[in-house]
């Protein structure tokens, strides 16, 4: 039985692979649901590995993580691996994401101007240390179809591929779209990159009638916004 709890063990894992080092790897936006309910809960049980048995807990809610966070903590239990503290760990963890959704993200219908935007893209990338290029796919009325991460980057460039970009908003029906990238260094005036990319986007966006309403960058405590500017 050693044998086989061993070989279920994230520590045996390639580094790449184990969630911990991948968050801190490739960021945080890239780990599945259950990989990020494994680093929470540290370890499985005999038969599977933290990330397996995360996975079966998922299954259970139809991989919907609302309907995990209003599982109790002897609810969670029942599942074999999962002790008292792991329960806790869990609800006190999907607790803390609630909350934290409830305080920075309002509802907005639809996107009126600039600041809508940035209440949407600031939560999710106005506090990394690597820069993300992420894209609002808007419909006629201005109304939020989906919101996409497209590329990360270093501490200072994430490049884009504009194919990506169209070939998004085209599966999503989506009439506009609004970018967005982050400066981990807290600067938010553009580069001269950030202004070709702009342009560039822009030029694609009148070939397929897509528009490009706006670029924010994005820090932690503010934006700029390329339209705001009149340089769009």
């Amino acid at each position: 039985m050693s044998k086989l709890k061993s070989s279920f063990s994230i520590k045996k894992w390639s580094k790449n692979d184990r969630p911990r080092e991948k968050l801190v790897a490739k960021g945080k936006n890239t780990l599945t649901d259950a990989e990020l309910i494994a680093i929470l809960i540290g370890s499985g049980n005999r038969e599977e590995s933290a990330v397996a048995l995360s996975k079966r807990i998922l299954a259970s809610v139809n991989h919907e993580i609302n309907s995990l966070g209003k599982l109790s903590v002897k609810q969670l239990m029942n599942f074999k691996g999962i002790g008292e503290a792991k329960a806790i760990t869990i609800v006190a963890g999907l607790e803390l994401g609630r909350r934290r959704r409830d305080e920075n993200i309002p509802v907005i219908p639809r996107i009126s101007c600039s600041k809508d935007a940035f209440n949407l893209f600031q939560p999710i990338i106005g506090d990394l240390e690597h820069e993300e290029f992420w894209v609002l796919f808007l419909n006629n009325a201005n109304k939020v179809i989906q919101k996409k991460q497209i590329s990360i980057g270093g501490k200072t460039e994430t490049l884009v591929d504009t194919r990506i970009v169209f070939r998004s908003a085209l599966e999503y029906g989506a009439t506009g779209i609004i970018i967005g990238h982050n400066h981990p260094s807290g600067v938010s005036q553009p580069s001269q990159s950030d202004k070709i990319l702009t342009q560039k986007l822009k030029q694609a966006g009148v070939t397929l009638d897509i528009k490009l309403l706006d670029h924010l960058i994005i820090t932690e405590k503010n934006y700029f916004s390329f339209v705001d500017e009149s340089i769009l």
